[in-house]
C-alpha cells in the first residue's frame, strides 16, 4: 500500500502545477493525518523557507529564487489572500501608479485599498500596507496579469483620486504631484469626469488644482466645469496643517495652498 504524501510532497506537487497559495484547511483534506502532524510539518517548512504566511491558516509557496527574501512579491498572492479575508480590494496608490508606468517613486511596501480597516501582513520582505475606503466596491479596476494569476488595480483615474485622498501614504503633496504627472498620460479625461461625482468636492478641489501646478489643462477643463455644477467652499490643500505658504486662495479650485508643492521634473 504506497504511503500518504508528505505535506513537503504537496507543496511540490502544488507549485509543479502553478500553485503558490494554499489553505491549512485544503492542505488538511489532501494530506489527512493529525492536525498536530500537519502543523509541524508547516513548521518545518516555514523554518526552511519553503513556506511564508502572512496570515494564520493561508501559506505562500516560496520558489528557490526567493527563498533569500523569503517570499515571492505580493503580487503574486495578494489576491489569493484577499479572497481568503473574504474582503473586497485593489492594488492602489503608489503601487498602482507604477503598474500603470509611474515608476518614479517605487513604494517600500505593496499598498493595497479595501472596506475596512486592516492590519499590515507581511511575507518576507513584502509588506502589504492596507487603507480603507467605502469607495472600495465603487472604484474602478483594471485586470492585470501577474506571474500567478491576475489582480485588481485602480484604473489611473481612481488612482489620481487616491493619490490624493492618502496623500500621506505617497509620501508628501509633492511627491503626490511628481506621479501625477507621470501618470496624466494614461489619465482619460472624460473617465475623470465621470469618476469625480463619486468623490466629496474638497477631493475633486485638491486634484484639480495639482494637475493645473502640473499644466495639465487637457485634463482640468471639464474637470472644472463639472466641479462648478456642485456646491463647494474654500479648503486647505492639506488638511491640519498650518500655512507654509503665502500664496492666497486658488479663485479657480477655491484651495488654499498651505504646503509648497515642488513636484520632480
Amino acid at each position: 500500500m504506497p504511503r500518504p504524501p508528505s505535506v513537503a510532497d504537496i507543496v511540490e506537487e502544488f507549485q509543479a502545477g502553478g500553485r503558490y497559495t494554499f489553505t491549512e484547511a485544503a492542505l488538511s483534506r489532501r494530506a489527512g493525518g493529525s492536525r498536530i502532524a500537519l502543523k509541524a510539518a508547516l513548521r518545518r517548512l516555514k523554518a526552511k523557507k519553503r513556506l511564508a504566511s502572512p496570515k494564520r491558516g493561508f501559506f505562500v509557496v516560496v520558489p528557490t529564487e526567493y527563498r533569500e527574501v523569503g517570499a515571492p512579491p505580493a503580487s503574486w498572492f495578494v489576491d489569493d489572500l484577499l479572497r481568503f479575508l473574504h474582503q473586497p480590494y485593489y492594488v492602489g496608490l503608489l503601487t498602482a501608479a507604477g503598474l500603470h508606468g509611474a515608476a518614479h517613486q517605487q513604494p517600500m511596501e505593496f499598498q493595497v485599498v479595501t472596506d475596512r480597516p486592516t492590519r499590515p501582513l507581511r511575507a518576507g520582505r513584502a509588506v502589504i500596507r492596507f487603507h480603507a475606503s467605502r469607495q472600495c466596491r465603487r472604484s474602478p479596476v483594471v485586470l492585470m496579469q501577474t506571474e500567478t494569476g491576475t489582480v485588481r488595480v485602480s484604473t489611473p483615474e481612481a488612482t489620481a483620486f487616491d493619490l490624493v485622498r492618502f496623500a500621506h501614504a505617497a509620501g508628501h503633496l509633492s511627491n503626490v504631484a511628481t506621479v501625477l504627472g507621470e501618470l496624466a498620460e494614461k489619465i482619460d479625461a472624460s473617465a475623470l469626469v465621470r469618476l469625480s461625482k463619486q468623490y466629496a468636492a474638497p477631493d475633486v478641489q485638491r486634484l484639480g488644482y495639482l494637475l493645473d501646478v502640473l499644466g495639465k489643462t487637457d485634463l482640468t477643463v471639464s474637470l472644472r466645469r463639472a466641479l462648478e455644477q456642485r456646491r463647494y467652499r474654500p479648503i486647505a490643500l492639506a488638511p491640519g496643517q498650518t500655512t507654509r505658504s503665502k500664496k492666497s486662495v486658488d479663485v479657480r479650485w477655491r484651495v488654499r495652498p498651505n504646503e509648497i508643492v515642488e513636484p520632480d521634473r
